[in-house]
């Protein structure tokens, strides 16, 4: 994974919590449409793996993280969960339509070649 931590256009973020350690995210900025699932934009920002420890989650962290990740790279985003993590798909369901209210988001299981499971897109 070290390409995660050197590669331009992308970014980790540690997560802490009054200081411990409480998680990460890898984000890949700038994303080709050719590379994405389901955006058509020039460009997308995409999370490849999020992940907050299960002491930390129902507390609102992750959604204080995805919100603050949301404010600080705006433009297209594409979140998407592979079929069987439901908890992912819940969090990113709730998450999004909370900061996107009145459904300004695009939601559809893909189930093809490309992914599948469910892919969210929106702007920011």
């Amino acid at each position: 994974m070290d390409h995660q931590w050197t590669d331009e256009y992308r970014r980790p973020f540690i997560v802490q919590v009054d200081g411990q350690i409480a998680g990460f995210v890898l984000m890949i900025l700038d994303v080709p449409k050719e590379y994405t699932k389901l955006s058509s934009s020039e460009k997308t920002h995409v999370v490849s793996d999020f992940f907050i420890m299960r002491k930390y989650r129902r507390k609102g962290v992750g959604r204080k993280v995805a919100y603050s990740l949301f404010e600080q790279f705006t433009g297209t985003w594409e979140i998407r969960q592979t079929l069987a993590n439901k908890p992912a798909y819940a969090f990113w369901k709730q998450v999004i339509s909370q900061y996107k209210p009145n459904n300004s988001y695009q939601e559809k299981i893909l189930q093809d070649e490309k992914w599948n499971g469910p892919v969210f897109v929106f702007e920011i």
